[in-house]
């Protein structure tokens, strides 16, 4: 018996009908869990999105809600989107100094609240200082009040700086109206210090007379800023005391306006006279000092009144002589120029 030849096609149709239910199983499959998965990221992308390197952010605890939304199914571009959400700089992450001498940049947010004081060991990782400034740079001990560190061109600043961070703080420090930062500095642990304010009568009086003693030194050097520096700490150790405080700070006040006027600062020297003065009325290095202030700027009457009250204590008294001779004879050119002002105007 003949059978039938079997259609190519009938038997294409019969022998994969199974395999057709099962791939429109599976899209149907994937397209639920496709429905389903929609409305988030995926754990790629979430993974990356909520975990960004710490390294790049700029302020601690900044939360980042759904950092990846609009962006499923593409971790690349997720991840982008996770690291440009930082925000920039708040101004909570700028301290700025109160004197005006500085800001600081804060990096890395310090642990607690407490910070070095007077005394203090502190462990530093120092960078950036210009060459040549005699700073430290890399890993260092600086303490808080002691050491001739201090005395260096941006030591008195390095010191503030440090009195302002945590432990384990990273800053940057500004100078005014300067973009780039000065030098950077990490605060890595310090031991524990007194404020000025815990320190004995005794113990303040005499931290201010090593101060003052290097400050001479370094006057006498040819260093009147470094001098500057210590004289300052000095007063402002003393100054804590009770009124009227010990007779050191007059003669304080009178050896920092003779940093001042060598330094081009008239106007503070002549408040620093004023300050001696108060506290001693006849003291005379003051009262010649003031009177060269004001000459400097300009009060060539304040200036003759002051050098002639230290001729009327010290009638040999040879610079105040001489300075007063100078003011003199400004005096007449001023006088002069004067003249040929009046004629100019009524000509």
């Amino acid at each position: 018996m003949e059978t039938s030849p079997v259609s190519p096609v009938k038997e294409k149709d019969t022998a994969q009908p199974r395999p057709r239910e099962e791939n429109a199983q599976q899209n149907l499959d994937a397209a639920v869990q496709f429905r389903q998965q929609a409305p988030g990221p995926s754990p790629e992308a979430l993974k990356l999105g909520v975990r960004p390197d710490p390294a790049r952010r700029i302020v601690e605890n900044q939360e980042v809600e759904n950092p990846v939304a609009g962006l499923e199914g593409d971790a690349d571009k997720s991840h982008v989107s996770a690291d440009e959400v930082a925000e920039p700089l708040r101004a909570s992450d700028l301290w700025y100094c109160p004197d005006g001498s500085f800001v600081k940049k804060i990096i890395v947010r310090g642990r607690g609240l407490d910070k070095p004081k007077l005394g203090s060991q502190c462990r530093v990782l120092a960078s950036g200082f210009p060459f040549g400034s005699g700073m430290p740079e890399g890993w260092t001990e600086l303490t808080i009040g002691i050491g001739q560190w201090r005395e260096k061109t941006w030591g008195e600043l390095t010191e503030k700086c440090l009195e302002s961070m945590c432990q384990g703080e990273e800053a940057e420090i500004h100078l005014p109206g300067s973009s780039a930062p000065l030098a950077k500095l990490r605060l890595d642990s310090f031991t524990k210090g007194r404020d000025s304010w815990e320190l004995e009568a005794m113990e303040k009086e005499a931290l201010a007379s090593e101060e003052h003693s290097r400050g001479t030194e370094l006057f006498r050097a040819g260093n009147p800023q470094g001098a500057a520096r210590c004289y300052g700490r000095a007063l402002r150790l003393l100054l804590t005391l009770p009124p009227p405080g010990p007779p050191e700070q007059a003669i304080l006040y009178a050896n920092l306006a003779a940093c001042q006027l060598l330094l081009g600062q008239p106007q503070l020297a002549a408040q620093s006279c004023d300050r001696a003065l108060e506290r001693e009325p006849g003291h005379l290095k003051a009262l010649y000092r003031r009177g060269v202030a004001q000459a400097a700027l300009g009060n060539l009457e304040k200036a003759t009144a002051d050098l002639k009250k230290v001729l009327a204590a010290d009638p040999k008294n040879r610079a105040a002589q001489e300075e007063l001779g100078k003011v003199v004879i400004q005096g007449k050119k001023q006088d002069a120029g004067l003249a040929r002002g009046l004629r100019k105007m009524f000509s």
